[in-house]
């Protein structure tokens, strides 16, 4: 992970509900999953680290993947999000928040108490 907004182990820990969150907008293969997160501050994925994330929410259910033929060059998987893919989504997205909420929380109070 190069050029990210937020430290590694961050990246790392959000990574799974950022790559349901990029498929939220519809399939996408895995080199356009990696540009998306990429545009939105995780910086730049190594396939070491985006595709077991991809194949870890194949396995659980949460995410389908599709052989796409290509035109022209090589075929290539293409993924998208399950039901209970957007069913998780929607918990983690809203548990994020609930931690930044406790984080900023717990920020304001030890400036106050501090």
């Amino acid at each position: 992970m190069t050029d990210a907004l937020w430290p590694a182990p961050w990246v790392r820990a959000a990574l799974d509900v950022a790559v349901l969150a990029t498929l939220d907008g519809g399939p996408l293969h895995g080199y356009a999953v990696a540009q998306a997160l990429a545009e939105r501050g995780f910086g730049l994925l190594k396939g070491g680290s985006l595709y077991p994330v991809l194949s870890r929410l194949e396995e659980g259910g949460d995410v389908e993947a599709t052989w796409v033929e290509g035109h022209g060059g090589p075929g290539r998987k293409a993924y998208e999000l399950t039901a209970q893919g957007r069913e998780r989504l929607a918990h983690d997205l809203a548990a994020w928040r609930q931690l930044g909420d406790t984080m900023t929380t717990m920020s304001t109070g030890a400036t106050r108490h501090g």
